[in-house]
């Protein structure tokens, strides 16, 4: 799908190439790259959005990680979504833990595998703004303060084109993705699209897992850091290439005929990786539910086998993670399974170093210690490795994350937002939820916006002022 706004499109030939012209190009459409897009927009300047997918919203749509989980830093463009999702029959709610392992019923024959959250329809949004605190050992204290948004994948990514669009200054471009950079001395020229086009901008925000700036050979970031990297009490001594799982999403549906589904001929009964994995199961309004192993493969196997052999091995063992859902646990007998997500949701893969490098002693010392003048977002998820290493736990409070966390080294006129940003892997294992990058991306387009508007440096951009209009996004002001 590519939508192309009449009144903003700037198309040239150049040689055998199309080139097109804008002040912003976003590389990746994810949380954060849609965001990015949004804010620049919204707020005049001209945008080019680059998807590889055919739909906007990336792990949290196409992916099928359709749930924001409890977390400061929600309010502003997250919240707009929500009330334009919240307009629309059975696309969203926010969230109560039902069950969990931790919490058996003494009604209940079993534990439930994992956690399975549902829908309450009279909880507002502001109950989804808060997670630090005493964690899921205190059962009453959690049930009662943290809750989260489930969403219809389509309507959310819906809802993220309609608002692009309605800025009448983006251009979204799906089923395209980025090829190469022409660039010079850590400035971008233009880049190269898999469709032939060329992109030409002033300036580029990669929203992807560093793709451009891997090419333009900044520094990368990869597994655990060593303590000495960034002096963090929970870093080992020597770095090691452990990275957070990844999951590959699936939803199952209600039958009205109950019963075990047969396995493909060529899955084993048995798990083949290890044990079978716990789920952490969200039902959505028409009453499916997603089931996300925890996880589905170590983070640094999927890597290293690459994106299809990586799916197809998961794939198998969702199917046998599934068999044995059924077969344990009667309850999964009511449903059947309904589909599979395309892709793999990556936790993580690799990190861009930046001006500063986000790590666990910011998470320690909270928002009221930090000293940085430059934060730009909010956080307040506990530090949540799966299958990756490192440390574990709730936070005392929440922690800020520095603008210059978007700076790659050695680069011009690019920012990076996402999950590649500039974090060590114990903070990224923290920050790296939806909402939080959807802050990210808003906070790099703000920044875009202002550096090409006023003709400064992305260096020279004031924090200040992006807090500014990030706060001023909150109550709807331009």
């Amino acid at each position: 799908m590519r939508r192309i706004p009449i009144a903003f499109a700037s198309l040239t030939l150049v040689g055998s190439l199309v080139a097109m012209t804008t002040d912003v190009a976003v590389i990746g459409g994810g949380s954060a790259g849609f965001a990015a897009a949004w804010s620049a927009a919204h707020l005049g300047s001209s945008v080019v959005l680059v998807e590889r997918e055919k739909m906007l919203g990336g792990t949290s749509t196409f992916a099928g990680v359709n749930n924001w989980e409890s977390g400061m830093g929600g309010t502003g463009l997250p919240y707009r979504v929500y009330q334009r999702l919240e307009k629309i029959p059975n696309a969203a709610g926010v969230y109560v833990f039902d069950r969990h392992c931790m919490w058996k019923k003494p009604s209940e024959p079993y534990a439930f595998p994992g956690g399975l959250l549902k829908i309450d329809k009279s909880l507002p949004y502001s109950k989804s703004l808060l997670r630090h605190g005493p964690g899921m050992g205190k059962e009453a204290w959690f049930r009662e303060n943290c809750h989260g948004v489930i969403f219809e994948p389509t309507c959310m990514a819906r809802v993220m084109e309609d608002m692009l669009q309605e800025t009448g200054r983006c251009t979204t471009l799906t089923n395209v993705s980025f090829v190469q950079a022409d660039a010079q001395n850590g400035r971008v020229r233009s880049v190269t699209l898999s469709d032939g086009r060329r992109l030409e901008a002033k300036l580029f925000i990669d929203a992807t897992d560093g793709v451009l700036c891997r090419q333009l050979g900044c520094t990368m970031m990869f597994g655990r850091d060593a303590r000495t990297a960034f002096n963090e009490p929970g870093a080992p001594e020597t770095p090691f290439p452990n990275l957070n799982g990844a999951t590959l999403m699936f939803r199952i549906t209600p039958t009205a005929t109950p019963g075990v589904e047969p396995l493909p001929a060529d899955i084993p009964e048995r798990s083949w990786w290890g044990r079978f994995p716990l789920v952490f199961a969200t039902t959505y309004p028409n009453g499916d539910i997603g089931l996300n192993m925890l996880p589905t493969m170590r983070g640094e196997e999927a890597v290293a086998l690459g994106a299809e052999a990586a799916y197809a091995e998961c794939r198998r063992r969702v199917y046998a993670e599934w068999h044995w859902l059924q077969t344990t646990y009667a309850e999964f007998r009511n449903y059947r399974l309904l589909s599979i997500a395309p892709v793999l949701a990556y936790r993580e893969t690799c990190r861009v170093r930046g001006e500063y490098v986000l790590n666990q002693n910011d998470l320690i010392a909270g928002l009221s210690k930090q000293t940085h003048p430059d934060i730009i977002a909010i956080a307040d998820h506990p530090m949540d490795n799966h299958g990756g290493g490192g440390p574990s736990g709730e936070l005392k409070e929440e922690y800020g994350i520095p603008y210059r966390c978007l700076l790659p080294l050695g680069t011009e006129n690019v920012l990076i937002a996402g999950r590649a940003a500039s974090f060590s892997a114990i903070a990224a294992s923290s920050c790296r939820l939806s909402r939080t990058m959807m802050q990210l991306g808003e906070a790099a387009g703000v920044a875009a916006h202002l550096a090409t508007t006023r003709g400064i440096s992305l260096r020279n951009v004031d924090a200040a002022e992006i807090r500014q209009f990030m706060h001023n996004c909150i109550d709807g002001s331009p």
